[in-house]
């Protein structure tokens, strides 16, 4: 069969070439650059704890140590510290890191990868598609055809995908402006982001009266000067005061000494394309949503897309059409960027307006600072992961559910459990195999080897019933997870969102989640695709 043909070399692309070759699907990534990128310190993005871990699975690589992840976070207005974060093992940091880094840790890690070719200096300028597959053409110096059996459009904001396939991008332009600055220099905390509204002192220039810090590695620091609306230039000398002032302010009244090594003016869009699938072409990332006001970042949804999109591509590859599953993709991603924009959308005017909440509502402005956390830290309806409980892939209820800490369709805990080879790993190192995930809760177990009790009490039943399951899975044992009791019975998705909760071994409700989570019956999906196909 075809390699799935991905367009676009960015974080998102080269995440989800990684993710389907780790599952046997080969890939052709179009990259229209010479396949490095160039170094911009003042270009960073921030990853929430399921997307660092998501990379980390994919490369290998221990990226804490390429990027930063804070001690802590504070909210201030003018002198007021309205609120703290102290980061630790149950309130994990986000990651912090350069993007080029970023994207250089998948570039390595895709440069031993056999089933992934990065074609250099390929510019898509044509697409063509029929019932059995798709068919590019790229100009360049190797301007060429090539043929796949899916496209994926991660081609950013200007995506050629969307274009071709005449896919509308409505939305919002220009929500936010923020002046950038990377620099190196010491500030009286350490390894601490901080929020400042409403400095107290005066900066030169437009100012909306908000400016962030965000530490990386080596001394180095995001700055960011939230601009008000307009088109108002920001010009070097502008930004060199600015940042004079800022530093000043924080260190008292004296700038401290500081090395300038990047600047830039970042603009956030609010958009979302109106579909993410054209039959055998899929958008994701950029391509498909813009995001990014009040500081939520939009390559955490990326990535997102990457890895829901991952499995059900890899699954269809391998058996055959599976349409309901591949619908599911736009279903279930689309559902959650646009609560996000909705959310961001609502917030906006509260936070940015003239009086607005604050005007009617007494301590509205430690509610704004309280949104503004949400936003950057990754938490609430600004965010948090979403989930897919209206997803056309739960199974609906079941007799034998139970309820868990974790909604259905949320993204599951990471917890300790033991392997089918007896070894103790994270929950969260089984996913993406393409595999769904069957654990069992099982107190105790954790204290014996597996040769112990793996033929012991109701392990039997269950593991005959993974084996009748119509997916592959793999059977993991875990001693404790949040909510569950004692023979609870998790499935889970490839890309980690729980399925369902069992009370105890039930092999017709298991089976009956297990169908519904790939889309149904490959029999009656494979159907289902030879019958689009001839219309």
């Amino acid at each position: 069969m075809d390699p799935v043909i991905i367009v676009g070399a960015g974080p998102v692309g080269l995440t989800l070439a990684l993710a389907l070759a780790r599952q046997e699907v080969p890939c052709v990534v179009l990259d229209e650059g010479p396949g490095k990128d160039e170094p911009r310190a003042a270009r960073t993005v921030v990853l929430r704890e399921d997307t660092a871990a998501l990379v980390e699975r994919l490369t290998g690589m221990p990226l804490a140590r390429a990027g930063a992840h804070w001690a802590g976070w504070r909210s201030v207005r003018r002198k007021q510290v309205m609120r703290e974060v102290v980061f630790d093992d149950t309130e994990p940091s986000p990651l912090h890191i350069a993007q080029h880094v970023l994207t250089g840790a998948l570039r390595a890690a895709l440069a031993d990868e056999r089933l992934v070719k990065i074609a250099v200096e390929s510019r898509l300028d044509g697409l063509e598609q029929e019932p059995s597959g798709v068919t590019a053409h790229t100009r360049g110096p190797k301007g060429t055809w090539w043929r796949g059996s899916y496209l994926v459009g991660c081609d950013g904001p200007r995506s050629t995908v969307r274009k071709i396939q005449d896919i509308r991008f409505p939305g919002r332009t220009a929500v936010e402006r923020h002046a950038v600055a990377a620099l190196r220099t010491e500030l009286p905390w350490y390894d601490e982001a901080l929020l400042h509204r409403l400095p107290p002192w005066r900066m030169s220039g437009p100012s909306a009266g908000e400016v962030t810090a965000r530490p990386l590695p080596d001394g180095v620091w995001r700055l960011d000067w939230l601009l008000p609306p307009g088109k108002d230039l920001v010009t070097p000398e502008l930004l060199l005061t600015r940042i004079r002032e800022t530093l000043a302010g924080w260190a008292g009244g004296t700038t401290p000494p500081y090395e300038l090594l990047d600047t830039g003016v970042h603009t956030v869009h609010h958009r979302l394309a109106r579909r993410w699938r054209a039959d055998r072409v899929f958008l994701a990332g950029d391509a498909a949503h813009l995001l990014g006001a009040l500081g939520t970042h939009g390559l955490d949804e990326g990535l997102r897309d990457a890895d829901n999109l991952a499995w059900k591509l890899a699954l269809a590859w391998h058996h055959g059409p599976h349409e309901a599953l591949l619908d599911s993709y736009q279903t279930e991603r689309r559902a959650v960027v646009a609560a996000r924009l909705r959310a961001a959308d609502q917030a906006l005017p509260l936070l940015r307006g003239g009086g607005g909440l604050r005007a009617v509502v007494p301590g509205s402005s430690r509610g704004h600072d309280a949104l503004l956390t949400e936003g950057h830290l990754g938490y609430g309806q600004l965010g948090a992961p979403g989930a897919h409980a209206d997803s056309p892939l739960a199974p609906g209820p079941l007799e034998g559910e139970v309820p868990v800490d974790t909604p259905l369709g949320a993204p599951v805990t990471d917890v300790r459990v033991t392997a089918e080879d007896g070894t103790f790993v994270r929950l969260r190192d089984r996913l993406g195999r393409g595999a769904l995930l069957v654990v069992l809760i099982a107190p105790g177990t954790g204290v014996w080897e597996r040769k112990h009790w793996v033929s012991a009490g109701i392990m039997p039943q269950l593991a005959a019933a993974v084996t009748a399951l119509p997916h592959h899975a793999e059977l993991l044992v875990a001693e404790s997870y949040p909510g569950a009791a004692a023979h609870t019975v998790l499935l889970v998705r490839p890309d980690g969102h729980l399925v369902t909760a069992l009370g105890g071994v039930r092999p017709a409700d298991l089976y009956a989640a297990a169908e519904a989570t790939v889309g149904g019956p490959v029999k009656a999906q494979a159907e289902a695709g030879a019958s689009a196909g001839s219309r």
